[in-house]
């Protein structure tokens, strides 16, 4: 059933990048690699109670590393964005996201909640040990949506889900995203 879940939400975000001008996928007509939005800083293995304090911590490291300037407006974002429906996806992973004015590109802060998971409210009941928190420009919507649908694409990918959980640094789960990205080209 999460399977379907998940197909089903792929699906959507496929049709919703085909409906959009031509003109707009041939800016960013190059295919979504993972790996090339994630950073080794922005990958954290945490022990975190609930969503909003796992959401917190990868906030202020967005913040620390750069990426945003306003962390209180960003972790607003998606708290708000959580409030509209639940980004827990199923199967352990939650990809909560925001976009605002201000930001050139795309980043995904990775959250791995190794020992206790969190209540998430996700699709199928599961509790959340992976999180993809994902930001950027509010006006790139297809390049968004191409993001989104390509990591969700990867972690229905069972045995990349059980690798990111068995690691032990953040290297390893660039690595494991970056073989990833090999085999889909």
């Amino acid at each position: 059933m999460v399977l379907a879940i998940l197909e089903r939400i792929n699906e959507t975000l496929v049709d919703l990048i085909s409906g959009f001008q031509r003109k707009n996928l041939d800016k960013v007509g190059e295919k979504v690699v993972i790996s090339s939005y994630l950073d080794a800083d922005l990958i954290l293995f945490m022990e975190e109670e609930d969503r909003d304090a796992a959401i917190k911590k990868l906030t202020h490291k967005l913040r620390q590393s750069g990426k945003i300037n306003d962390e209180e407006s960003f972790y607003s974002a998606v708290i708000q964005r959580e409030k509209i429906v639940s980004t827990g996806v199923g199967m352990g992973v939650a990809i909560p996201h925001a976009k605002l004015d201000g930001y050139k590109d795309f980043f995904i802060a990775i959250g791995v909640q190794k020992e206790k998971g969190i209540q998430w409210q996700s699709l199928d009941g599961s509790l959340v040990q992976l999180i993809f928190l994902i930001g950027g420009p509010s006006k790139d919507q297809t390049k968004y949506l191409k993001i989104l649908s390509r990591l969700t694409a990867s972690i229905k990918d069972e045995s990349l889900r059980n690798a990111v959980m068995q690691s032990t640094n953040a290297d390893e789960i660039i690595s494991l995203f970056t073989q990833h990205d090999s085999q889909e080209s």
